[in-house]
């Protein structure tokens, strides 16, 4: 057991697998207008700007022709079913643990929703984490005290989400003929339409289990971290609200039904300075934190996994980290955004999962994973070892 795992856990907890499912074929930069539409006949004229600076090249959606092509759960119960085999069947499980943005209803849960699409015999535990980046590490977090602590042996945690529905211009057309009957200009706020160019679809998924492989790679979990800058700071980004004019929010729910359609309600929609003001930095002050509480040192990461919405942060995360003492040579870097795209909750396993199977790491190697979530500033860092 490594020196530094917390004494009061009672076993260690490994992952032992990791699976994606990516849905249909992967949309270049110069298709994605023709899946997502255009908000009133137009072509965006945020698409080349946002595309310019998160570095994406390729994404997937789980939606063609305007119709959607997997649902959410759909997506998620194929990432749980590649988990498992005739060796380790699919009726082991005992806890599902699920963390999503875009759950396709407000209830049932979306565990639920994807134990339902397992098609199982078996009843299991199940726990749903609702947010944005940081869900699935907070629904990994739940599944690895319930192993350390001994009441489980075998569980799954999820990253998912299907943001495209959320993205296509049918969406935002009744706010652009709104303003049109208001004689305004019918152009869709760029804090809505920057997100469209952003996000994208696919789940991932993570097997944990009180032992580790016996005929390859586990990786053992030290430690996750987990915090929330909201007593600090308020909402970035936001769905299924309105923002006033003292930065508070008005949920759905105080709205009326007209205006869900007419200002674009459900959209997901997010302050581009506040994010640019705080999201790196913050990041900053919480590894110091998890640096000094670990007593962490850059030397002590052979691979670093950022989660990065977009490629425009990432010689600003490694100035300010190399400023704290974490400072990770760039060849230590190992991330997949320009080809999957951003995938929310979905991305830090979508990294593990591609790092895992790449045939790279060795044992005794040690990987750190920083995960940001910009919705009201929360952080993750996960810190494993390969075994």
């Amino acid at each position: 057991m490594h020196p530094k795992l917390n004494k009061k856990i009672v076993k260690p907890v490994y992952i032992t697998r990791l699976s994606k499912f990516l849905p249909n074929e992967p949309v270049g930069n110069d298709d994605m207008e023709k899946v997502l539409g255009m908000v009133n006949n137009k072509a965006s004229r945020a698409r080349s700007v946002v595309l310019r600076s998160n570095g994406i090249k390729t994404r997937y959606y789980a939606f063609r022709d305007g119709k959607k092509t997997h649902s959410n759960a759909e997506m998620t119960a194929n990432a749980v079913k590649a988990l498992f085999d005739d060796k380790l069947p699919i009726e082991k499980l005992e806890l599902l643990a699920t963390g999503t943005t875009s759950p396709e209803q407000m209830l049932p849960s979306h565990a639920v929703m994807v134990h339902g699409e397992l098609g199982t015999q078996k009843r299991v535990e199940l726990i749903s984490a609702t947010g944005a980046c940081c869900s699935s590490i907070q629904a990994m977090k739940y599944a690895y005290m319930s192993i350390a602590s001994g009441l489980t042996k075998v569980a799954a945690a999820t990253g998912s989400e299907r943001m495209s529905v959320w993205m296509h211009a049918s969406r935002f057309q009744p706010e652009a003929d709104n303003l049109t009957e208001l004689h305004e200009n019918p152009i869709i706020a760029f804090e809505k339409d920057f997100l469209r160019w952003m996000l994208s679809d696919g789940a991932a998924a993570a097997l944990l289990q009180d032992e580790p492989n016996t005929d390859g790679l586990s990786l053992r979990i030290e430690w996750i971290e987990i915090t929330s800058f909201a007593n600090e700071l308020e909402t970035c980004m936001y769905a299924g609200a309105i923002m006033n004019d003292n930065k508070s929010l008005t949920g759905w729910n105080d709205v009326e039904t007209a205006a869900w359609k007419n200002n674009s309600v459900f959209s997901l929609k997010q302050d581009t300075r506040l994010l640019g003001d705080n999201i790196v930095p913050l990041g900053g002050v919480f590894l110091k934190e998890v640096m000094e509480k670990h007593g962490l040192k850059s030397e002590e990461v052979d691979y670093y996994l950022p989660h990065m919405s977009s490629e425009f942060f990432k010689d600003q995360i490694h100035e300010y980290h190399s400023k704290l003492g974490m400072n990770i040579p760039m060849e230590k870097w190992f991330y997949n955004l320009t080809k999957v795209g951003n995938v929310g909750s979905a991305s830090p396993l979508l990294m593990l999962e591609e790092l895992l199977h790449s045939g790279k790491l060795k044992k005794g190697e040690r990987i750190l994973v920083m995960v940001p979530e910009s919705a009201r500033f929360s952080y993750a860092y996960l810190y494993l070892t390969v075994v």
